[in-house]
């Protein structure tokens, strides 16, 4: 039986917390960055938890990610 592997892509896009939430990143932090406004790129600088609903989808891609 070949093992199961981990979904490459979602390693980069998620991260396990200690108590086993899923933070995600934020859209629109990627370029473009000058004409947007110091509050705006603050607050996309912040990393929410994912909804319970979400992590449910995710839970057998993340199960190999350690963190």
């Amino acid at each position: 039986m070949p093992k199961m592997k981990t979904h490459s892509s979602l390693k980069d896009r998620f991260k396990i917390t200690g108590t086993g939430k899923v933070k995600r990143y934020k859209a629109y932090k990627n370029h473009l960055l000058s004409g947007k406004s110091g509050r705006q790129k603050r607050v996309l600088a912040t990393n929410p938890v994912m909804a319970a609903g979400d992590v449910n989808r995710l839970k057998q891609q993340l199960a190999n990610i350690k963190g």
